[in-house]
């Protein structure tokens, strides 16, 4: 996806979401960032650093630790790399109207391998297999992105490997609804920006 698809869905006169510009890296590992966004109905939004942008996908019912669920992860254009700190309000009448908190935040290594070999995250999401490891405040361990189907029956999934970090019996989306970069929840943040 194209970063005009970002732009042009935005009105950044109104809205506080930051504008892109030009490719960068945020330097060193590459970034992953969820977003709790209260829009037309809550979800989460887990995006990645590839290429200068972030990857991003809509999570309904957010990240699980269970590696037996599957939760169903729908593509959403890409974002600008300083997306990963935005947390705020995006007023009415605006694209995804709503409250942003971010959630988790930090590095990822992409695990994606074939033959022995790192395959890049842009080749690993256009072929519909990304493997990642995430070193977040609340997610740590592999996750997968899996795409299955083919054209409009095309749908992604993102799933906890089973590996020493998961655990079935935790459930960090409504246990930990606190903000990683504020400490702040979402009713808070929606209050002190004036939408409460």
């Amino acid at each position: 996806m194209r970063m005009s698809d970002y732009d042009d869905k935005r009105d950044f006169r109104r809205t506080p979401e930051p504008k892109s510009g030009r490719g960068s890296t945020s330097g060193g590992d590459p970034v992953f960032v969820i977003q709790e966004h209260d829009a037309s109905t809550l979800h989460y939004d887990v995006r990645f650093e590839v290429d200068g942008t972030l990857k991003s996908w809509a999570v309904p019912k957010g990240p699980s630790t269970d590696p037996c669920e599957k939760r169903l992860a729908i593509p959403t254009e890409d974002h600008p790399l300083a997306y990963a700190d935005f947390e705020g309000v995006i007023p009415e009448g605006e694209y995804g109207a709503g409250t942003v908190l971010v959630w988790d935040k930090g590095p990822y290594e992409n695990i994606t391998e074939k033959d022995g070999k790192t395959v890049p995250a842009a080749r690993a999401i256009a072929n519909g297999h990304f493997l990642v490891w995430l070193k977040g405040r609340k997610l740590t361990g592999g996750y997968a992105l899996q795409r299955t189907g083919e054209g409009k029956d095309a749908r992604w999934l993102l799933v906890k490997m089973d590996d020493a970090e998961a655990d079935a019996r935790r459930n960090p989306v409504s246990t930990e609804p606190r903000s990683v970069l504020s400490g702040r929840t979402r009713d808070e943040i929606a209050r002190e920006e004036g939408e409460g």
